[in-house]
């Protein structure tokens, strides 16, 4: 690629592909695979993601809210869509563009029973999400009778899949917790399938369920992060491939004497001779303040240059002294070094929060 001119979140779908074949290869031929590209494909680009990963031969994709599911049907996407998260005001738009929503509790249930009601459908495709310890979303396990009670009978839906997730499948301290969860699910989705009469699809694990209880992927694997080049697993990131890179230039350098202060506040104050670079990226574009003062840096020609002084909405500064570089030079915010975790770390927060919290005003560029 050429150096950029401007800020822009790069966005290699050869990576994705890398990382989409590496988790792929560590299932079983049989198992289907859920792709999730919920928050505009963890801040990439939803759209060009989902038709990558259409292309690729995924089984499902996975969104959060409706609005998702309905721009993924706009651009033509055909694979089913779950939304994770639905809420009932938008439950006749799902139906309109063929969405299949997440059922997580009596009320939601019965609300989407009552919109079945007003159109003409059969066997509409539903999940019913169990809580088996997140405590976030889901039904309880003493919930089954009553799910069957509402959907036995009725041929205008179906229960397609089931489904839950796991608290802390990263954490190998949790493992205990971890395998309770599994065992849990198990005994729910074994009495559920007894009573309904058939099997739907069983999905619960995620990127790190993957990776460290793969002998537990049952029916079909769900993977976010994984997808975009992270692992939660120092090893496992090696193995995979940023999908997103973040660049921008140097705007503006600026010679700095002894005592004098660069940015919002004065919250910089030099204590000698400094060389400092502008640059046009701020909190609005995603790079939060706490990413300020001393905490965070890019990369500038292969050398580290740490932000200094208070993040702007538009703009940061960072300390260059020592480093070669030029105005209108290249910088790396985050890529192959720093990676977004990294950077991320230096906030004490996590790569999918950058990530997804990269602005929508960032031009998007896409490597093929």
């Amino acid at each position: 690629m050429p150096r950029t001119r401007e800020t822009v979140l790069e966005i290699d779908l050869k990576a994705l592909t890398h990382n989409y074949r590496f988790l792929k290869s560590r299932l079983h031929p049989e198992t289907k695979f859920l792709a999730v590209v919920k928050a505009f494909a963890y801040g990439s680009d939803s759209v060009r993601i989902a038709q990558k990963l259409e292309a690729l031969g995924v089984d499902y994709l996975a969104v959060a809210y409706v609005a998702e599911g309905i721009a993924l049907r706009d651009a033509g996407i055909k694979k089913p869509i779950l939304v994770l998260h639905p809420q009932s005001v938008n439950f006749d738009m799902m139906i309109r563009h063929d969405l299949e929503p997440s059922l997580y509790a009596p009320r939601v249930l019965k609300e989407f029973l009552e919109t079945l009601e007003k159109h003409n459908q059969k066997d509409y495709p539903v999940h019913i999400k169990f809580n088996t310890g997140l405590n976030r979303l889901g039904f309880w396990e003493n919930d089954v009778d009553f799910i069957l009670s509402q959907v036995n009978g009725k041929k205008d839906i179906k229960i397609v899949s089931i489904f839950s997730h796991l608290a802390a499948s990263e954490d190998l301290n949790e493992k205990d917790f971890t395998i309770s969860q599994i065992k849990s699910f198990e005994k729910i989705a074994s009495e559920l399938e007894e009573k309904l009469g058939y099997s739907p699809i069983r999905h619960l694990l995620n990127t790190s369920g993957i990776i460290n209880y793969p002998e537990s992927q049952l029916d079909m694997v769900r993977s976010g992060i994984g997808l975009y080049g992270f692992g939660n697993e120092a090893e496992i990131d090696k193995q995979l491939k940023p999908v997103a890179t973040l660049k921008t230039v140097i705007s503006q350098i600026h010679k700095i004497e002894p005592g004098e202060t660069v940015g919002y506040n004065r919250a910089y104050a030099s204590q000698g001779y400094r060389v400092t670079a502008t640059l046009p990226l701020g909190h609005a574009d995603g790079i939060g303040r706490h990413y300020g003062n001393g905490k965070a840096f890019v990369n500038i020609n292969g050398k580290a240059a740490p932000i200094i002084g208070n993040v702007c909405m538009d703009m940061l500064m960072v300390d260059i002294t020592g480093i070669e570089c030029k105005e209108c030079d290249e910088v790396i915010v985050f890529g192959k070094n720093p990676s977004a975790e990294e950077l991320a770390s230096t906030a004490n927060t996590i790569s999918y929060e950058l990530l997804t919290g990269i602005s929508q005003r960032v031009k998007r560029i896409f490597i093929e």
